[in-house]
């Protein structure tokens, strides 16, 4: 998780758009050529991108872009420490 490029997509793409490349990316994952460093790769923009939607649904709901930003990091933060 880079809580800088979670923003990023936050702020330059819809949710649709971030709902589409997961998509796409799970997709790949299935291709029997994915390799592992592939997948790594793709667990990780998958996380960003989930997290871009779940800070622009906390946006919808009010909150401020950083406080949104914070909560999400230390929601996934205290979720590894469990």
């Amino acid at each position: 998780m880079k809580l800088p490029v979670i923003r990023h997509f936050q702020k330059n793409h819809s949710e649709e758009a971030l709902e589409h490349t997961i998509e796409v990316l799970e997709s790949f994952s299935e291709h029997r050529s994915a390799t592992e460093t592939d997948l790594d790769v793709i667990g990780e923009l998958i996380t960003n991108l989930c997290g871009a939607i779940e800070v622009k649904q906390m946006i919808a709901d009010g909150q401020s872009e950083r406080d949104a930003a914070n909560a999400f990091a230390k929601k996934v933060l205290g979720s590894i420490d469990h």
